[in-house]
């Protein structure tokens, strides 16, 4: 289709528009939304229940744990399903941000069995909050600079569904953390 344009700073008086008429303009967009919604459907379907019912099994696992050792005062974080307990508060008035580099020691294990997985010791890294587990992220900033908490989170909020075979950790593992913060630095 072809239109006069009149602009001053063009020296074209004719444009080639790509579509030739609105009904095939309107074909391809519905082309393009029909392969859009079936794309999402195929994707999000079972996949929310799924994700749903191992919320409920890791919470459940979670609270009965707590229940067993009633000596643990352990905080829930918001709706999340992490808890967590101060065992250091720590001294500082430092801002958390997703840029923080933060220095940590820590011993991971798996909640339900107590297997640690992942240990410091004399080694202590620094990590940018925002590369680390959800967990971590919601988890550490409850404590200050010298501080200690304990994390028990769902898998959600750890490593997810799919089996950790280079850290020997089953799929929708539970874990529980242990983690001394050393260093912050914004």
């Amino acid at each position: 289709m072809l239109k006069n344009v009149k602009l001053p700073f063009l020296n074209y008086k004719r444009i080639n528009l790509p579509f030739g008429n609105v009904m095939n303009r309107a074909a391809i967009v519905l082309l393009f939304l029909c392969a859009g919604l079936t794309a999402c459907k195929k994707s999000t379907e079972g996949g929310l229940a799924g994700y749903k019912a191992q919320a409920t099994i890791d919470d459940n696992i979670i609270a009965k744990y707590l229940k067993d050792n009633p000596t643990l005062v352990a905080k829930k974080i918001d709706t999340s399903g992490v808890y967590y307990i101060v065992e250091q508060p720590g001294s500082g008035s430092d801002l958390f941000t997703n840029s923080t580099s933060v220095t940590v020691g820590y011993t991971g294990k798996v909640l339900t069995t107590g297997k640690v997985f992942a240990q410091t010791q004399d080694f202590h890294p620094s990590f940018s909050l925002q590369t680390v587990i959800l967990g971590w992220k919601i988890g550490i900033p409850k404590i200050k600079k010298g501080g200690t908490v304990r994390l028990l989170m769902p898998s959600r909020y750890a490593y997810g569904p799919p089996p950790q075979p280079q850290l020997g950790l089953p799929a929708n593992a539970i874990l529980d953390f242990e983690i001394t913060l050393y260093d912050i630095v914004n």
